[in-house]
């Protein structure tokens, strides 16, 4: 298994228009994208909130969390991230991963477009035109 290195563009939900670009590590197995708080306090982006996160030798630690705009290619999506400390490499994560709309094709290592679905919020009954969703009792 190979690893996947791609430029990705960040930017504060705050200045859409100041995107920087950085290199993350695709981490299809990480829930967050992390990002080092140096690059998002130069942008701008302030912590909301601290989570706690295990570590594969089982070491749990803190870290902030914040929110960023991420950009590839003609995508562009808003997700949180956590704000790396000095040692921590920029991951990206499947939440962001989604909000840009890809997935790792773990094959070819690849980014590739994830399908969209949306599910109707209607049922068509046995007329065959549509009509609302009701719940039964």
């Amino acid at each position: 298994m190979g690893l996947t290195h791609l430029a990705i563009d960040i930017a504060s939900p705050a200045r859409p228009e100041e995107f920087r670009t950085e290199r993350f590590l695709i981490d299809s197995g990480a829930v967050y994208s992390v990002v080092q708080r140096t690059v998002l306090e130069d942008l701008g982006i302030e912590p909301h909130s601290h989570r706690t996160f295990t570590l594969a030798n089982g070491d749990q630690i803190e870290r902030p969390l914040g929110d960023a705009l991420f950009r590839y290619k003609e995508n562009r999506g808003a997700a949180p991230m956590i704000f790396g400390e000095p040692g921590d490499s920029n991951l990206l994560g499947v939440v962001t991963l989604e909000a840009l709309g890809y997935v790792l094709d773990p094959l070819k290592r690849e980014l590739r477009p994830l399908p969209m679905l949306l599910a109707a919020l209607t049922t068509a009954p046995a007329s065959g035109t549509p009509g609302p969703c009701r719940a039964r009792r």
